[in-house]
């Protein structure tokens, strides 16, 4: 059987590219924080740690911009009054996250926590699974405005990733806390894997809403 694509937008070229870039900046994102996760990690450079900071408020900004001008473009748009709804509401979610990881990476500058050795493998782990959930959740909105006979399976892939970062977080936390060190330092460890941990949940929160409007489209 043949499937057909058939681009939502396909007579609005200008707010296409802008609904493309903004995925692209959610791709970016993803990729930076899996670079920033290894770089606090491995990495005692400061002005290293700067950089990954300032490109992810970059990154961040141009993402609000960009959800702005699409919101703004869409209400010119001739949609059924629910579609519409719901693309405003798929991108404000997409939107948290971007936003949810350049509050982890800031905090990571800022608090600059003490990791021991034992830990930085599974947190590293950590970072590399969140970032694919997210990157993964991207290109299945993509599709939902280009092939969204695709959907399901990327939706499906954010849901392993976020089982594997659940995991993982869950590993991470019973070593913390096993551990001998002072119990300020497990509690600051414990909130920022909690956090990195959150933002796998916001793109399957996403994941879920997106499914939601795939099958309202296909009726």
């Amino acid at each position: 059987m043949f499937k057909i694509k058939i681009s939502l937008f396909s007579k609005t070229k200008a707010l296409e590219e802008k609904i493309d870039s903004f995925h692209d900046k959610l791709i970016d994102s993803a990729n930076l924080f899996d670079k920033a996760i290894k770089t606090f990690l491995f990495s005692s450079d400061r002005e290293e740690h700067a950089a990954v900071t300032k490109q992810s408020k970059k990154i961040e900004h141009n993402a609000d911009e960009l959800r702005r001008d699409i919101e703004n473009q869409l209400y010119a748009q001739n949609l059924l009054p629910n579609l519409q709804a719901d693309i405003l509401q798929l991108v404000e979610s997409l939107d948290k996250i971007n936003n949810h990881i350049d509050e982890v990476i800031y905090k990571f500058y800022v608090e600059q926590p003490e990791i021991s050795e034992n830990f930085k493998p599974k947190l590293k782990e950590l970072g590399k699974q969140v970032a694919a959930c997210c990157e993964n959740m991207a290109i299945a909105s993509r599709a939902f405005f280009k092939d969204i006979s695709i959907v399901r399976d990327y939706t499906h892939k954010v849901y392993l990733m976020e089982q594997e970062s659940d995991r993982t977080y869950n590993d991470l936390k019973k070593a913390i806390f096993a551990a001998k060190m002072p119990l300020a330092n497990k509690l600051q460890l414990d909130i920022l894997i909690t956090e990195i941990a959150e933002i796998a949940d916001i793109a399957e929160d996403c994941a879920d809403e997106l499914l939601i409007f795939t099958l309202k489209r296909d009726i």
